[in-house]
């Protein structure tokens, strides 16, 4: 299948600027929708006098079913037409918004914010793969720095702008603020995203139900093992990793039997692919040390207010969008491969000054490695992405940006627990909330060394398949 617009059309028939405007809108909701529900949760706690650990599951799952089902949403957009799927996305998305912002107990709450990962999966999962229809190639760098720039301005928009609503209008506001959102994106789509190419019902694969159930359970165990337990792996978090690897199993061989696979095994041979997958879930691991280490750091070592600490764990996402763009049109200028390995050597400087920085100058220490680590993160992020979307087969375009956000998620998810217990164990204490600023300057020292390791590792496995790619290139050139 071609794709709607090739890089060498000279009038393209819907508005570039206008569908990247609309591909904006859409990365920016599910963004601001995960940060903007966790600012809410004591409100929502005292709202429906319901306990930490029930709360919780207003975030879990939104994030649970868009890491669950990312990859199949895409799947389904390469078999049924991308637009079409991504306007039932959004629809479903401000459906659900509604649902959430008049719910009338804690379940039906948690209900609807799990329609709403549905749709928010489902957004994330075809906005990138909609780049590869409405720009040029020569600018696919700048639209993926476009893209990371407002996902960073969502997270961190939602904690400020859902303060500001629910000490203004009330809790159910910070749910009820999509639906206006989600109407002027839908009416952006309708007009100016390319339509969908209609082929005959015999040349259409057929999707992989077996496999996407296998993954979707596959996906939810391991999710759930890396977020249940309260921050502790017990008896249960092995259960479900078991789970997980048994499913992983489950759904290789099934692949392999598939006539119309959700994954053709296949793809993972191309070393560009699986290396750019596999440094994307090693890179989102390494941003979720931040999330997790730096307000224990500021709080505990550091001594600051909870409102100081908000302010500069806003450093990075800020940072970070006003690099988006910036990043893209690097990326364009020099290369993409080029620009993953230089964004990665960025990460890695970073994370060395993580690790070394505060301890010498305390918070501009921190500041300043964070201003050093989060333009690396974006360049990273646009490079990673050009590479992916770049020369891929049109007819595969959704499930591998599924994939690609995938890994991000899985990436963020694996941080939360993994980092989070190297931090804990080099502070030497089980309550991090009571350690000793002492101790949570050497979990963070230790947290960051790791991570500097991490990055090391993804950047030799971003020289190492580029130069297996290059072989294979050379071996497969027909001589003039």
């Amino acid at each position: 299948m071609k794709p709607i617009l090739a890089a060498g059309d000279a009038a393209p028939t819907p508005s570039v600027r206008w569908a990247l405007a609309c591909l904006s809108l859409t990365m920016l909701m599910p963004s601001l929708d995960t940060s903007i529900a966790n600012a809410g949760l004591p409100t929502l706690a005292r709202a429906f006098a319901a306990d930490f650990q029930a709360v919780q599951w207003i975030v879990l799952a939104y994030l649970l079913v868009i890491t669950t089902l990312i990859v199949s949403v895409g799947r389904l957009g390469d078999l049924l037409g991308r637009r079409r799927l991504l306007m039932a996305g959004i629809g479903l998305f401000t459906l659900a918004s509604f649902l959430c912002g008049v719910a009338p107990t804690l379940w039906l709450l948690v209900a609807a914010r799990a329609a709403q990962g549905l749709g928010a999966a489902t957004m994330l999962a075809l906005t990138v793969a909609f780049v590869g229809e409405t720009v040029p190639k020569a600018r696919t760098g700048s639209a993926m720095g476009l893209l990371g720039t407002m996902s960073a301005i969502g997270t961190t928009l939602g904690p400020s702008l859902g303060g500001l609503l629910i000490s203004g209008v009330g809790w159910r506001m910070i749910f009820l603020v999509n639906v206006p959102l989600g109407i002027g994106n839908l009416l952006l789509a309708r007009r100016h995203l390319p339509a969908d190419r209609r082929e005959p019902k015999k040349d259409r694969a057929g999707f992989d139900s077996v496999g996407t159930l296998l993954l979707a359970l596959t996906l939810a165990a391991y999710a759930l093992a890396m977020t249940t337990g309260g921050g502790r792996f017990g008896v249960q978090n092995a259960g479900l990793l078991l789970v997980a690897v048994l499913g992983l199993g489950l759904f290789v061989l099934a692949e392999a039997k598939a006539a119309s696979p959700l994954l053709r095994l296949a793809m993972f041979g191309n070393p560009l692919l699986s290396a750019s997958l596999t440094m994307s879930v090693i890179v989102a691991t390494v941003i979720m040390s931040t999330m997790v280490v730096g307000p224990f750091y500021l709080s505990r070592a550091l001594g600051l207010e909870p409102v100081e600490v908000g302010l500069v764990l806003s450093i990075g996402p800020i940072v970070s969008a006003v690099s988006g763009v910036l990043a893209g049109r690097i990326v364009d200028r020099f290369g993409a491969p080029v620009m993953v390995m230089a964004g990665l050597v960025e990460m890695a400087t970073g994370a060395v000054a993580l690790a070394l920085l505060p301890a010498r100058f305390g918070l501009a220490g921190y500041i300043a490695a964070i201003v050093i680590l989060s333009p690396g993160y974006q360049l990273f992020q646009a490079a990673n992405g050009t590479v992916v979307m770049m020369d891929i087969d049109p007819g595969q375009r959704g499930v591998i940006s599924g994939m690609l956000s995938l890994s991000r998620n899985l990436g963020l998810i694996t941080g939360a627990a993994v980092m989070g217990a190297v931090f804990a164990a080099a502070a030497a204490t089980t309550d991090l909330s009571t350690a000793a600023p002492e101790a949570v300057a050497t979990g963070l020292r230790t947290t960051f060394l790791v991570a500097a390791m991490l990055i090391l590792g993804a950047l030799a496995l971003a020289i190492g398949s580029r130069v297996v790619s290059m072989r294979l290139s050379r071996r497969h050139r027909v001589p003039s």
